[in-house]
């Protein structure tokens, strides 16, 4: 059996770039991102993934299903409150995958400008590559709610 080894850079690279707007001030959308991230990540059905933020550099993004259960999601890279909240890490990928997520906050006419970027390198399926964008679109509505007040 063979196995196909004529992967091109573009199968190995993936780019999502989504700009949010966000009708409140920057400090409340960068406590809205930490927390929809984190503890107020759900489910499109509403249930909890159990997701945790240690908001410092270094610090683990990481899904908490208890009794040392889980999933490693990413490294804090940077942060910088409350412009810059970067990732790097392997996110909810169960192949080979490293990802750099970036978010960068500013101060536009009627609240915050959320531009949102995500690269990575590795094997990424067409149904992943569909279902990221997709998964990062909710996430970002979900940010854009709680900010607005409407969680």
């Amino acid at each position: 059996m063979m196995i196909s080894t004529d992967q091109t850079l573009e199968n190995l690279t993936l780019t999502i770039n989504q700009e949010i707007h966000v009708h409140a001030p920057l400090d409340t959308t960068f406590a809205a991102l930490l927390e929809q991230l984190g503890p107020g990540n759900e489910t499109p059905d509403g249930k909890s993934l159990d997701m945790k933020i240690e908001p410092w550099p270094g610090g683990r993004w990481y899904r908490d299903l208890g009794g040392n259960n889980g999933h490693f999601w990413a490294n804090v890279q940077a942060i910088k409150r409350p412009t810059l909240l970067e990732f790097a890490g392997p996110l909810f990928a169960s192949f080979p995958l490293v990802s750099n997520v970036q978010y960068r906050l500013s101060e536009v006419e009627g609240g915050t400008l959320i531009a949102f970027k995500h690269t990575a390198l590795g094997f990424v399926s067409d149904e992943h590559r569909a279902g990221m964008n997709k998964g990062w679109a909710l996430m970002h509505e979900g940010v854009r709610r709680y900010a607005e007040g409407g969680k």
